[in-house]
């Protein structure tokens, strides 16, 4: 070892390199790992010891293979779930638990903002976790009936919004509009679903607080958060990488400080797959160690808990009509076989089974026409996928990225309302990715659920409610090592970084996750609750902020 490596000890390092699992010291030079082993075998020739580590644990730093930077965005604004969650300096904030904490906290937010014309933004309402109860206009007109005011939900596809939003984009007595929801008064109720009617107020109101002007330090926030939760490789699933954009991507991951890998989506909605597969073209020779352009995404359908997800027969269990569309059936297939010929990988939301069948169809059609070796396409979500359509990912070459944080969160909704105990047992099938050999990974997609990869790997092993209902923990929990692999090597090898990140093993980056416990030695309900020391990022020791 030369004298510019350092050897990092610990009390166990959990590789995810099988053909050496665990081991006390990591070597690291340059940004990358030179070998792993003991400290007779690393602390040789020079090498300088590093035992700040010496008492904690190290994990291939966390690969959060479905997130959005509207998680650096969205801590801008009031936040109005029903849960508590961490903010990107550590803070917990409370959940609001009805809608009377809802309005108390949006009037005031409203009476703290200095511009009588500004609009007044807030995330992360879910009615399933309140009863039931909507959000309506009329709610909403007790914060103001003057200023606008839109309330996003949990699952980013629905909003809600008050009397003056439905005036100013001409929707309050447009319910025969698809997206827009009829109250009992027979007008408008406030609730928008759906792409179209959504931005057609985003358009109104001047401003999407889902995009936006993206700055450097929306950017830093977004990594600042991924710090906290130990994550040192996040996607950016869905974006329309406008100039501005790519500009401050490049600049953020560019600075040596920079403490996290990030991986943009371009979004298919905002471009022609000609145009996109140029772009990509363009955006590959930009990009450097923490900024990997190549990716497209395709949105097919809603959320199931928003009944906007598209559902095979019976369909919804409480007889609810089926969802929305978001790409046209006939219009998929020829998408994906332009982006497939062009060798663009593609991630594919599906969230109902209909969706995924959508998608397996058009990537069988695009195989067949074009035959390619390790293409990787990945289906995002894909909750209700039933053992067939995993066999059918299995032959084609698909990857699949379930959701597994949707089991606590929106489980006991699945089981009562949306699929029924048959259905609902099955939701996020890792077991059975697992059996059939499909290569798979989890998420948060956040900032729908909280950037947590330990709370996800908790989700998949435990697979309990918010409400206490298991669901198939026999047939489909993974392993806590399995649940682990999952959120590194797993999710590394769907967006084809595993040659980088996602273990922890010779030339590959020298990025780790530091934990002050062991997730292999403590009881598995136990896993969520690991304290996060911070992470290591090329090298670059980064300590998680602490409110």
């Amino acid at each position: 070892m030369s004298h510019d490596t350092v050897v990092f000890a610990a009390r166990n390092i959990i590789t995810m390199n099988p053909s050496r699992p665990s081991a006390t010291h990591v070597a690291v030079r340059d940004g990358r790992i030179v070998a792993t082993g003991t400290a007779a075998e690393l602390c040789v020739g020079g090498a300088r010891l590093d035992e700040r580590f010496a008492d904690k644990v190290l994990l291939p730093g966390f690969v959060e293979g479905h997130s959005h930077i509207m998680e650096g965005l969205m801590w801008l604004l009031p936040y109005v779930g029903a849960f508590d969650r961490r903010s990107p300096e550590g803070r917990t904030v409370p959940g609001a638990p009805d809608i009377d904490a809802i309005v108390a906290r949006l009037q005031q937010a409203e009476a703290a903002m200095t511009d009588p014309e500004a609009p007044l933004f807030a995330w992360g309402f879910d009615p399933l976790h309140i009863g039931s109860k909507m959000l309506t206009r009329q709610d909403l007109d007790r914060v103001s009936t003057t200023r606008s005011v839109m309330v996003i939900h949990a699952s980013f596809h629905i909003s809600n919004v008050n009397t003056q939003v439905l005036e100013l984009t001409q929707l309050l007595r447009a319910t025969d509009i698809s997206g827009v929801v009829a109250g009992a008064d027979g007008l408008a109720s406030g609730e928008l679903q759906g792409i179209a009617a959504r931005l057609r107020a985003f358009r109104a109101l001047g401003r999407n607080p889902q995009s936006g002007n993206l700055t450097k330090k929306d950017v830093a926030r977004y990594a600042a958060s991924a710090c906290v939760q130990g994550v040192t490789t996040i996607t950016d699933l869905h974006n329309d990488l406008t100039d501005q954009t790519l500009e401050v991507y490049r600049a953020a991951t560019e600075d040596s400080e920079f403490g996290v890998r990030l991986v943009p989506a371009l979004a298919s909605v905002s471009h022609t797959p000609q145009q996109a597969i140029a772009k990509l073209a363009a955006l590959r020779a930009d990009g450097n160690d923490k900024l990997h352009y190549g990716i497209v995404k395709l949105v097919v359908d809603g959320s199931i808990q928003g009944f906007t997800a598209r559902l095979r027969w019976p369909g919804y269990h409480n007889g609810a009509a089926n969802g929305l569309w978001y790409i046209a059936p006939e219009e998929l297939p020829r998408l994906v076989e332009a982006y497939h010929r062009a060798g663009v990988q593609l991630h594919i939301h599906t969230n109902g089974d209909e969706a995924t069948e959508l998608a397996l169809d058009a990537i069988e059609a695009a195989q067949i026409a074009a035959p390619r070796p390790d293409h990787r396409h990945t289906l995002q979500h894909c909750q209700m996928a039933d053992a067939a359509q995993f066999r059918r990912m299995k032959s084609l070459g698909v990857c699949v990225n379930l959701f597994a944080n949707h089991l606590y969160y929106w489980g006991d909704a699945h089981y009562e309302l949306t699929m029924g105990p048959e259905r609902a047992a099955r939701l996020d099938a890792t077991g059975t990715a697992q059996r059939l050999g499909v290569p798979y990974a989890i998420h948060s997609d956040a900032p729908v659920t909280p950037l947590a990869p330990l709370f996800t790997v908790w989700c998949a092993v435990n697979r309990i409610s918010s409400g206490g209902r298991v669901l198939g923990r026999d047939t489909e929990a993974l392993t806590v090592e399995q649940a682990l692999g999952a959120v590194t090597i797993g999710a590394a090898y769907t967006l084809k970084l595993d040659h980088l990140v996602g273990s922890i093993e010779t030339g590959k980056f020298a990025d780790f996750v530091v934990l002050e416990d062991d997730p292999l030695t403590v009881a598995p309900e136990r896993l969520k609750d690991i304290p996060i020391w911070g992470t290591v990022v090329g090298g670059l020791v980064k300590e998680a902020p602490r409110a």
